[in-house]
């Protein structure tokens, strides 16, 4: 059972507006908010989408609790549109229906599930040797997962996000941020964004870690 340490309490220290533009066209403006006091001093982003107040107003009165995404740092998926994994299609696609629902979407700087952006590229090469994304960190000295959500739980409820609905396959998000004190109502997951270059890594997400993805059976 995962235990949460006691956390502080972080603060908003700046908002501005930003508008976005994706490489198939679709745009949307986001309120971009940085933090002080984030429990380990990375600088995460917060991006309100949509209607994000009204969300948190109606959640506040019990209502229907905002959607929020937190999305982990993927220069070669985000920026670079690598077929290695499905984090580029998944940002997308949480930015639309982000906006559509009234939201945020947190930008976690926590490269290769934590283990930095060289050690993912490391790990990438045993992958080609036979190894899958798991098996890769481990042989390089890392956990499977070394992502910590302290810090997304302190943004949230610093916004007063302490009600959520997460968009998300990954059942870890949801346990760490109840631990937290941030209470999930419901999960819901992503589209399947599968591609020849990422199959073996989504059929080990679904199979080792318990990630909600709905996947063809394998021939």
């Amino acid at each position: 059972m995962f235990e949460a340490p006691a956390t502080t309490k972080a603060t908003i220290r700046r908002q501005v507006t930003v508008p976005l533009r994706f490489p198939d066209g679709y745009a949307t403006s986001a309120q971009v908010m940085t933090f002080d006091g984030l429990a380990d001093g990375r600088e995460h982003l917060a991006l309100g989408l949509g209607d994000w107040r009204r969300a948190l107003t109606k959640s506040a009165a019990g209502g229907r609790a905002p959607l929020v995404r937190p999305h982990s740092e993927c220069l070669t998926g985000d920026v670079f549109g690598s077929q290695r994994c499905d984090c580029g299609p998944q940002l997308r696609e949480a930015a639309e229906r982000i906006t559509e629902a009234g939201g945020f979407l947190l930008y976690l700087r926590q490269e290769g599930r934590g283990i930095g952006l060289y050690a993912k590229l490391d790990a990438y090469a045993l992958q080609d040797d036979g190894l899958d994304t798991y098996e890769a960190n481990l042989a390089l000295g890392h956990g499977e997962d070394e992502r910590d959500y302290t810090a997304a739980a302190q943004m949230l409820l610093a916004l007063g996000a302490d009600r959520i609905r997460l968009l998300s396959n990954n059942p870890d998000k949801a346990l760490q941020l109840d631990a937290f004190g941030v209470e999930v109502t419901q999960r819901i997951p992503t589209g399947v964004h599968m591609s020849a270059a990422n199959v073996r890594y989504l059929r080990t997400k679904a199979s080792h870690t318990s990630h909600t993805i709905e996947l063809p059976l394998a021939e």
